[in-house]
């Protein structure tokens, strides 16, 4: 479990590193340049360490839903909309609702078990831990206040 924890807070560090590079990008190149960018450094860093690591095994796989293959779709979906929202946001409110949004679905596709995901039970602890990530949000953005 540590391991995974670590795994995550590093993957939450790097994102939103990624995504100030990746706003700082867009700002000199343009939404579809950044996005072909980034997704294109991706995939030769992706086929270069899998070809070092498990060589002709990369290309294995087997039993695969074909609506899995169209994951690199929704991966120019995401770098567009990120890029834009803290365009129009600022990063950290952007990433704010990113992860509120994340929380939220995961939440939803967890109980309805669709996706392929093992259905886990819904509660409305998990409801209420999503509405007060929100609140937050919403504190933040609206508390207003004076700065220090």
């Amino acid at each position: 479990m540590i391991l995974g924890l670590l795994f995550a807070l590093i993957a939450g560090s790097l994102v939103s590193v990624q995504n100030i590079f990746n706003s700082k990008v867009n700002e000199r190149a343009g939404s579809w340049a950044t996005t072909s960018v980034v997704l294109g450094m991706g995939f030769a860093a992706s086929l270069t360490i899998g070809l070092i690591n498990e060589g002709k095994h990369l290309f294995i796989l087997q039993h695969m839903q074909p609506w899995y293959w169209f994951s690199g779709l929704i991966g120019v979906g995401v770098v567009i909309c990120l890029v834009q929202g803290i365009r129009l946001l600022g990063p950290t409110f952007a990433i704010s609702i990113v992860l509120t949004a994340q929380l939220g679905f995961a939440l939803l596709l967890d109980s309805l078990g669709w996706l392929g995901l093992d259905k886990v039970p819904f509660t409305f602890n998990k409801l209420i831990g999503v509405l007060v990530i929100a609140g937050g949000i919403f504190v933040f953005k609206l508390g207003g206040g004076r700065e220090i």
